[in-house]
Parts: structure tokens; sequence; C-alpha cells
């Protein structure tokens, strides 16, 4: 459950390292270029980035786009207000904002959010499948639905299916059986992923099983 913190001041970025580090395993990246390789190598519970970085100051866009390529959380560091941040960020929207000034009890909840998020999407994808009888289907596509009262959604697509939800929160997903598509990329067994700004087209060739949860307000 590592956290890419991206931030070109050294000093900033040392010092936030070490208190994430308490709290979660953490990559430090100092500039756009590195994060965008690091994010070709690994996967993250949070991609924590400067907006203003990199020679252009437009870095965080940069960084926010290649993490959405890889459906993974994003959270703008700025000194903006978060109203400023998505209206510059436009049509990409971050999953959170950290206003600078901030107080380090406001980073560490930030990171502890997204790693709680993940770590609950792990131990329900390790636990048991919902009963038979909670499960609905849809009669066009043939699509299976498990509506938990823990807020989980459980999802079974058949083989050859495909469905298009709706996603208006972010949610971390994991798969438990088979394999799903998303945007054409393949997610295997045990894979997690977060799906955001959506919506985006989920298909399975040979069948799959996921569970996903909301990210929390």
């Amino acid at each position: 459950m590592k956290v890419l913190l991206v931030e070109d001041d050294a000093g900033l970025r040392e010092g936030m390292a070490e208190l994430i580090a308490e709290q979660t395993p953490v990559r430090e990246a100092g500039s756009v270029a590195e994060a965008l390789r690091v994010l070709q190598e690994e996967s993250f519970a949070l991609v924590l980035t400067d907006l203003r970085i990199g020679d252009s100051g437009g870095g965080g866009r940069i960084i926010l786009e290649a993490a959405r390529k890889r459906l993974q959380p994003v959270a703008i560091v700025s000194a903006s207000s978060a109203e400023e941040v998505v209206r510059v960020l436009r049509p990409h929207e971050p999953d959170a904002v950290l206003s600078k000034p901030f107080q380090i009890e406001d980073m560490m909840l930030l990171v502890e959010r997204f790693v709680r998020l993940r770590r609950d999407v792990e131990r329900l994808a390790a636990g048991s499948v919902p009963p038979e009888d909670s499960w609905t289907t849809e009669p066009t596509t043939g699509l299976r639905l498990s509506q938990r009262p823990d807020g989980s959604l459980w999802m079974r697509l058949a083989p050859g299916a495909s469905h298009r939800p709706p996603v208006s929160q972010g949610r971390a997903a994991l798969v438990v059986e088979g394999s799903l598509e998303v945007d054409g990329e393949r997610r295997g067994r045990d894979h997690y992923f977060y799906l955001a700004a959506g919506p985006r087209e989920l298909r399975s060739h040979e069948g799959c099983l996921a569970v996903s949860l909301p990210l929390d307000a």
C-alpha cells in the first residue's frame, strides 16, 4: 500500500516523505519525468503531487493524466483553493486537494484515507462472496450485482460481457476471480485499481468477479 510523493523541492519532499513513511511505504519523485517513469513501474494507493511542478509549472496536470490512465487515485497539493485547482485542471479532476499551507495532521489523514480504502477492499476480496439471494441480474446484459450494507458493490460479468457504469464517485476495486478489461487494459486476479472521472468501459472475455468500495466523503 505504497504512496507516490511528487515534489521538486527536495527539502519539503524529504520532510513529507519521512512523515508519510510513519504510516505507509512511500516512493519519492523529484520531477515530472521521474514520476511518469515510476508510474509505469508500480501501482500506488495514492499519488500525492504538487500542482506547480516542472519547468512550465503545470506538471501536476501531466502526472494526474498519467495516473488516471493507470487507474490510480491522485491528490493535488497546491497553494490555490480547491475550487481553483479543479478549474485549472478541467476536464480532469483530482480525487482530493491538499491546500498549502497545510497541517501535518491534514496530510496524514489524507494519506490514511486512501490507504484504508485499499486495505478495506483487499480485506473484502479475501472474505466470503455474498450469498446467492443477495444478487440481482440485469436482464439485457446478464450483469449480476450485489450491493452490501457496508457500501461494497460486488459485480460478476459473464464471459464476453461488457458494462459501462455511471461513475460519479471514486471507487476502489479489486478483481477476485477471472480478469477484467478497463478501457482495453487487462486487470487480472488480485489487481487493485481506482475508478474515477468515468464512466469507463468494463469488459471480461473469460468472466470476472470483482468487488469495489467508494471513497468515503
